[in-house]
């Protein structure tokens, strides 16, 4: 039961209101760690479905523009219409929804990870292989660090897109904030609804400060050349 004595908020459905807040903190949280894991869990799926596809479309050039045209096509089924027919194969629950978002990312990552690759100069890539760099190496040593950069700009769009399509997952009550902000609509509690659409956009915001911060540990070389 909320408190409706001690703050009347509630009663008049105002959009600020301590006692929601007060009341419901722990439901708040499970649903924003909820909210969190989906986005990082599928995202890493995603990226894990991205580079080996990324890698078979460059050895194989003739496959790119299926690769590019199936993950494309894939963005464009709605996500209510992708989660129905994901459920024969996956059932009603968290799984559904993490491969749902999953393959949506794949849009983004698919086409970051070729354009990166792509970007690598040819004349670092001779010079290596007059090394003796080849195959594994040359790509893990060479190659994959200098798309880096690209990557990870693709990777933050695809994480800040799974943050607003968790939401959709309040279908198979596996939204995280999404459930809630959908319930607050339901019942018209004005409350509910900006502080989950407030939450939403402090964890897309947070989460790309993070990928950026985390971009430039790991691309120390770009700072250097922006310097200079």
């Amino acid at each position: 039961m909320f408190p409706l004595a001690a703050d009347n908020c509630l009663t008049r459905n105002d959009w600020i209101c301590g006692a929601y807040y007060a009341s419901r903190a722990g439901v708040l949280r499970d649903a924003l760690v909820q909210h969190v894991a989906l986005v990082f869990v599928s995202v890493l799926l995603g990226m894990l479905l991205a580079i080996p596809l990324a890698l078979l479309a460059r050895r194989y050039p003739r496959l790119e523009g299926v690769v590019v045209g199936t993950t494309t096509a894939i963005y464009t089924i709605p996500s209510l219409a992708l989660f129905s027919l994901l459920v024969p194969l996956t059932g009603l629950g968290v799984v559904t929804v993490v491969v749902g978002l999953g393959l949506y990312s794949l849009t983004i990552l698919v086409r970051a990870c070729l354009d990166g690759l792509a970007s690598v100069p040819a004349d670092v890539v001779e010079a290596a292989r007059g090394m003796g760099y080849s195959g594994a190496r040359l790509l893990r040593s060479v190659e994959l660090p200098l798309a880096l950069p690209t990557i990870m700009g693709g990777l933050r769009v695809a994480t800040v897109s799974a943050v607003a399509l968790t939401t959709v997952g309040a279908i198979l009550d596996y939204g995280g904030l999404g459930t809630l902000l959908i319930q607050g609509k339901e019942t018209d509690f004005r409350a509910q609804v900006l502080i989950t659409s407030l939450l939403c956009v402090a964890m897309a915001v947070i989460l790309d400060l993070a990928l950026v911060a985390a971009q430039r540990l790991l691309t120390p070389w770009t700072r250097q050349q922006v310097t200079s």
